[in-house]
């Protein structure tokens, strides 16, 4: 079910881009981003007119106070696409138009009163997750994946391992059994690929949803869609699936990006090359990095202006689509102690997750990070000494302004042997971050 947007009486009036606005396209989103960003901060400020494929024009807010406010104040710019004055040029075949989207009923694409009502479900669902059986789950899923390749002395730990592993996770917590686990996997990392399969495998999540929801609904469990579908207040199944599909993509895809990136800074950076053979303090380190320096969603779709305002010395009209510069944001030299803007050790006051209302929601951080942080901490348990198999400046990112990951991680390591069968078992090793 979508609301189609409200219609523009007079189409000559619909926004162009202006003629200095930057392509937001281009290798150099995902190959020298921070010099990138610092040009656009030089010549427009904090607030950059942009341009997206089909000359369609938005703002790129790449000051962190600028994209504080933005995130904050939901009444002046709200998550209401509806309010876009670019609909009437949007194509249905509109390449980014799944990143937009129209009004739909979900925690995603809702605002206000309707938002909240599905926060109020969603939200005490995840935080009924248990942390200890998460992160049990996630060291039986991450053994089982590395015991794949463990004796081979060499993986390619994109598709072998992060790209598997917080999908299988989330799908034990929300309620698949584990057999449904491998084909999840693959329609999802399709799905977050935009491949050939890509429509193919949005109608297997629907369908999957679909019969998890039926499932759960004649026999519930000790899981997120159980939790969400006792919550006293009712929801079409039409939401129920929607939200469940929302909480599967922004579970999987951010958290699969955060181990590949933390583990390329933990395999290139001397800083961190200790915890390859000993302690683990430096995982919660590169990953804290990651999250401000390399963090997996670049740019975030996004916010409307409801009327005209002024925003970082630029004149923005109502209906114009405010992008979220997460990555710009934290380089900007007003608030950072770095030379050039970026991670200070120890800051946690990122934008990864984004701000405000519609910030990931606390408990889904906690998933993701144990996820992520488990999964790190089990390979480098299992595989002490990993290191790339090809040079570091070889190493290739996702061709996107948008999202940053890697697209290939090869290494190679000592062959070891598994530590138990396909079932998850965790014998033979001490659980990920003891004792050695």
């Amino acid at each position: 079910m979508t609301t189609p947007p409200r219609p523009t009486a007079d189409p000559s009036a619909i926004p162009l881009p202006a003629a200095d606005a930057v392509p937001l396209s281009g290798p150099r989103f995902h190959t020298d981003p921070a010099d990138l960003y610092r040009e656009m901060r030089k010549r427009h400020g904090s607030v950059v007119p942009v341009v997206l494929p089909g000359d369609v024009p938005a703002w790129l807010v790449i000051g962190y106070r600028e994209l504080h406010h933005v995130t904050g104040d939901t009444s002046l710019f709200t998550r209401d696409m509806g309010l876009w004055n670019q609909w009437p040029r949007i194509p249905d075949d509109w390449p980014l138009l799944p990143m937009v989207n129209r009004r739909q009923p979900s925690i995603y694409y809702t605002v206000g009163e309707e938002h909240q009502r599905h926060v109020a479900m969603v939200g005490p669902a995840l935080e009924g997750v248990d942390a200890f059986e998460l992160r049990r789950n996630a060291e039986q899923i991450a053994d089982d994946l590395i015991d794949r390749f463990c004796g081979q002395g060499e993986a390619e730990l994109i598709g072998d391992y992060a790209k598997l592993l917080p999908i299988l996770v989330l799908g034990r917590i929300l309620g698949f059994p584990d057999d449904e686990g491998p084909e999840l996997a693959r329609a999802i990392n399709a799905l977050a690929d935009g491949g050939e399969d890509a429509i193919t495998s949005h109608q297997y999540l629907t369908a999957a949803m679909t019969r998890l929801v039926a499932t759960k609904r004649e026999r519930p469990g000790a899981d997120v869609t159980s939790r969400m579908l006792a919550h006293p207040v009712p929801f079409t199944d039409e939401e129920y699936v929607l939200d469940l599909q929302a909480i599967t993509a922004a579970g999987h895809l951010p958290t699969s990006d955060w181990i590949g990136n933390s583990l390329r800074l933990m395999l290139t950076d001397d800083r961190f090359a200790a915890s390859l053979s000993g302690g683990r303090n430096s995982v919660g380190e590169a990953m804290n990095e990651v999250l401000w320096e390399d963090t997996p969603t670049q740019i975030l779709a996004g916010r409307w202006t409801s009327r005209d305002t002024h925003l970082g010395g630029q004149h923005i009209r109502a209906g114009d689509m405010l992008l979220l510069g997460l990555q710009g944001a934290h380089g900007d030299p007003q608030v950072s102690q770095s030379p050039h803007g970026g991670y200070v050790g120890g800051n946690n006051a990122h934008f990864s997750f984004s701000h405000g209302e519609f910030r990931c929601p606390f408990p889904a951080q906690e998933i993701a990070e144990v996820i992520a942080r488990t999964g790190i901490e089990v390979l480098l348990d299992r595989l002490p000494d990993t290191d790339l198999a090809i040079p570091a400046e070889s190493l290739v990112r996702r061709p996107s302004p948008f999202l940053r990951g890697m697209t290939e991680l090869p290494v190679h390591f000592s062959p070891t042997p598994t530590v138990g069968k396909t079932t998850g078992s965790t014998a033979g090793r001490p659980p990920a971050g003891g004792p050695r």
